[in-house]
């Protein structure tokens, strides 16, 4: 009997409300990470995590509508986010570098 219901799951797949369950999770963890730290390398994390759960959501919805305007969508985000990671690093490098701390309080270089 059990086996029964586990491939009826199996066979009927994950529901459109576990991914964007998991996409709301995803999305809270980023927004809290984002809120609460000060490390700049973890912010940036963060929001990656923020992107990703985005993309998790247009995936999905993608998906369930057989649509592969969401996929398209994910595709353009993820090159967005590929280039904004290489400037992203190569920033908090050059801030370590001038001012030796990686502590978003602590980095004041806007200010005069």
């Amino acid at each position: 009997m059990v086996s029964v219901v586990i491939s009826s799951l199996l066979y009927q797949g994950v529901s459109l409300s576990s991914y964007l369950v998991l996409s709301a999770i995803l999305f809270t963890v980023g927004v809290v990470g984002f809120m609460t730290r000060r490390n700049i390398i973890v912010i940036f994390m963060s929001i990656e995590l923020m992107l990703n759960a985005a993309n998790l959501a247009f995936v999905a919805f993608s998906k369930f509508l057989n649509s592969m305007d969401g996929q398209i969508f994910v595709f353009f985000v993820m090159s967005v986010a590929a280039a904004e990671a290489a400037v992203g690093l190569a920033i908090i490098i050059a801030v370590y570098r001038t001012r030796e701390t990686v502590n978003a309080d602590e980095v004041n270089l806007m200010k005069w």
